[in-house]
């Protein structure tokens, strides 16, 4: 199995049926799907008494095996069925009749005294509000003191969005199978999954395969060897230049942010294009970081005409000001040979006229926009059902890289290009980066990459999950100035070879073998 892959519940129907196709029973995957979720259990916790709560349908029945495989090992099972026995059908009531214990209906009563509760009622196929019955028995196991422990997802959660449905779980522990489903890596369904145990069923990468699938958790095991590394014989004229457009006097901070953070994630030259009045304010900050005034886009244009001999790459929009002039200044970018990661005022620049901005972009460039300013670029987009939805519409309209920032990032390929409609979901960003300043970071890492040569969806993977991994490092109480700090810990931890494996040592002559003394 590829641990990063990704499965709508979609895809993962058709991993399923392709498995189902090659000769695999549909009712030999739920006993191993279930089987594989007692073992999970059994390893989490000690013997103690159970309650599983199943629905009608798979999810219930892989539930009825857990049921069975914890009561054989000796565990004290009760289980409640949210729904009529009558009503269940195929591997479901199979499994539900292999079960030798009591199936009661479920009531808050059948959770009492329990140490664990498995969650078994909805898997990925659900698609409305949860409602009734199902609905108490969530809240009931919600207010329960016992933890849960839920198969697939949560019940109450979306498989492809991780909203909520009405209702959901809240689990200590999750268990999926053969992949993670966006739900467990986008919000809310990421808070409400807790630990997730990815089990392998036996559907295998060609059966998955068949789904085409695109998405991913973004991991460096996905970017990691393209990600720019210093060379013998290199320079800082061969490792990039970036070129980072400020705002006026009374804005300076945020272009500044971003400048040192495309310093310190590799680029070779950074310097900052400030406009006349705010130059002596940089001046009085700026030392590894050069600075040259830059007052229209005239200027802009000449500082760029270096990106027919050497890498470069602009970073603009941290507080350069909403308007016609940052609109005259993105497209003269756009127009250059220099590559493009446009953040905040760029894009909210062009909310009244994006046609402009859209016909200008190129597929390698970059927007980096948080929700509000997704809103205002891409009103219609933004009304879609889910983030992932909303970064892939985004994209392929624009024809460019789409970071949809938050909690969850969402970094989207247009269709077009290697990358062809690939996304990648964030998963490694602490809360701490909810300051002011660290998506302009952001912006820099981004920038800094594509200078040093990775296209721009890698770029935006790497440069989000060292977004991340920088806002670990630098731990709570982190203002944005701690991120660019951070890089040079975790540049040396992914840097890192792998552990060595201690090597076993060979066995002696007439040494004893494994199943006995030696024989002389």
């Amino acid at each position: 199995m590829n641990p990063y892959l990704v499965l709508s519940a979609d895809e993962m129907r058709a991993a399923e049926r392709a498995a189902m196709d090659a000769g695999t029973a549909s009712a030999a995957l739920m006993e191993t799907a279930g089987g594989k979720a007692a073992e999970i259990i059994q390893c989490a916790w000690s013997a103690r008494p159970v309650t599983v709560v199943s629905g009608p349908g798979n999810n219930g029945g892989d539930g009825f095996v857990v049921a069975r495989e914890l009561a054989v090992a000796g565990w004290p099972v009760k289980v409640g069925l949210v729904g009529e026995r009558e009503a269940l059908k195929g591997d479901a009531k199979l499994m539900a009749d292999l079960f030798e214990g009591e199936i009661a209906a479920f009531s808050p009563e059948l959770l009492s005294g329990a140490g664990l509760i498995v969650d078994a009622i909805f898997g990925t196929g659900l698609a409305r509000d949860v409602e009734g019955a199902p609905k108490a028995a969530i809240d009931a196991m919600n207010a329960a003191p016992a933890p849960v422990f839920a198969i697939d997802l949560p019940s109450g959660v979306n498989a492809d969005t991780g909203a909520v449905m009405g209702t959901a779980v809240q689990a200590a522990r999750t268990v999926t199978f053969h992949a993670r489903k966006p739900g467990h890596l986008l919000f809310p369904g990421r808070a409400l999954s807790g630990a997730i145990d990815v089990a392998d069923i036996g559907v295998s990468d060609e059966a998955s395969a068949k789904a085409e699938p695109k998405t991913y958790e973004n991991h460096p095991a996905l970017w990691g060897a393209m990600f720019p590394r210093p060379r013998w014989g290199g320079h800082k004229y061969t490792r990039g230049s970036v070129m980072a457009v400020s705002g006026g006097p009374l804005n300076t901070g945020a272009i500044r942010l971003a400048a040192e953070g495309a310093l310190r994630i590799g680029a070779g030259l950074v310097t900052v294009l400030s406009p006349q009045a705010a130059a002596p304010v940089h001046a009085a900050h700026l030392t590894a970081i050069m600075l040259r005034v830059c007052d229209n886009e005239e200027h802009l244009a000449a500082h760029l005409e270096d990106a027919d001999r050497i890498s470069m790459c602009v970073v603009a929009g941290p507080a350069m000001s909403v308007g016609a002039k940052t609109q005259r200044n993105v497209l003269a970018i756009l127009n250059s040979k220099a590559k493009a990661v446009l953040d905040a005022d760029a894009i909210t620049s062009f909310a009244e006229e994006p046609q402009s901005l859209f016909s200008a972009l190129r597929p390698d460039d970059v927007l980096t926009p948080h929700t509000g300013e997704f809103a205002r670029l891409f009103p219609e987009e933004a009304k879609l059902d889910g983030k992932l939805a909303m970064a892939r519409a985004a994209s392929e309209k624009a024809g460019c890289v789409i970071v949809l920032k938050g909690a969850d990032t969402v970094i989207a390929a247009p269709p077009s290009g290697d990358d062809g409609g690939r996304v990648l979901i964030n998963a490694n960003a602490p809360p701490d980066l909810a300051t002011a300043g660290a998506g302009d970071v952001l912006a820099g890492f981004i920038a800094g990459l594509k200078a040093q040569g990775m296209d721009g969806f890698t770029a935006a993977g790497a440069g989000v999950w060292v977004h991340g991994a920088t806002g670990q490092a630098a731990g709570p109480g982190l203002i944005a100035e701690d991120l660019p700090r951070a890089v040079p810990t975790v540049l040396r931890q992914l840097f890192a070879p792998p552990p060595q494996q201690p090597q076993q040592a060979p066995q002696q002559p007439n040494a004893p073998d494994q199943q006995g003394s030696a024989q002389q």
